[in-house]
């Protein structure tokens, strides 16, 4: 009678730890549905945000969600355990040093991962946008939270670790700048061109739907016994600034071919 008595009790404690088990992985699922649709919510984009911005909060949503469920699952973990004798202070010690032996084998990882971190909550990249990173140049076709690829203009593609990205400059943010240099001959009347170009430029501004601001004549740029140089200057679109200039060009060239002065050509 007395090892009946045994087994039933062992049974209903293992029973009974196993039913407390489920109820605790039930608790941490609903847990982590719960905080996974608060996270969502909480950095949902909008269907009008560009296609990096949408990257960007994605990326951000998926690290917020695996934080939240590792956090989840380990405390269910550590109060699964004890339900079945097994003892948890040496565990966890263990574990301690275990994490401690990884975290030192680990540490570029994880400086990649930080810095991608705060490079996507900054927002300082997007897809598709023409930056320069530690001197390479070119359009960025991926941002993670290890690495940036760019794309250089010959084709060629970079794979730069988050954590050796010093310095970063994104060229399309905002209205550009176009600069276009006349050089002209030398004992040409400055005032007067000056004159001339100023109504030139008035005129051009409805020619390029691309120009934001200006064009504006700076004046007299450079002087030398050959030739006097005058810059014209136009803030632009972003990403337009190139094309602008050459149309500048073309369109001064002509507006000069056309008028008193002669024998000068726009670079």
């Amino acid at each position: 009678m007395f090892t009946t008595f045994s087994a039933n009790g062992l049974f209903s404690g293992v029973f009974g730890s196993i039913i407390k088990a489920i109820i605790i992985l039930v608790l941490a699922g609903i847990a982590y549905a719960v905080i996974k649709q608060v996270i969502i919510r909480a950095t949902v984009s909008s269907k009008r945000l560009n296609k990096g911005t949408q990257q960007r909060i994605q990326t951000i949503q998926s690290l917020l969600v695996n934080i939240a469920s590792y956090v989840i699952f380990f405390i269910a973990l550590v109060s699964i355990l004890p339900e079945f004798g097994i003892n948890i202070s040496a565990l966890l010690a263990s574990a301690g040093v275990l994490g401690l032996a990884i975290g030192f084998g680990a540490k570029d990882l994880v400086s990649d991962i930080v810095t991608g971190f705060f490079m996507l909550m900054e927002d300082q990249v997007h897809v598709g946008e023409e930056i320069t990173v530690n001197g390479f140049s070119g359009t960025v076709e991926h941002v993670g939270l290890r690495t940036l690829k760019l794309r250089s203009a010959n084709g060629d593609l970079h794979f730069l670790l988050n954590r050796d990205i010093k310095s970063l400059t994104n060229h399309s943010r905002g209205v550009m700048q176009a600069t276009v240099d006349l050089p002209l001959p030398a004992d040409i009347d400055v005032e007067k061109m000056i004159a001339y170009l100023e109504e030139t430029c008035r005129k051009m501004k409805h020619h390029i739907p691309a120009i934001v601001e200006g064009p504006t004549v700076l004046g007299v740029e450079n002087i030398n016994t050959t030739e006097t140089v005058i810059r014209v200057y136009a803030r632009t679109e972003n990403g337009e600034q190139a094309r602008v200039e050459r149309e500048m060009r073309k369109e001064l060239k002509m507006a000069l071919d056309q008028s008193e002065f002669a024998k000068v050509s726009a670079t």
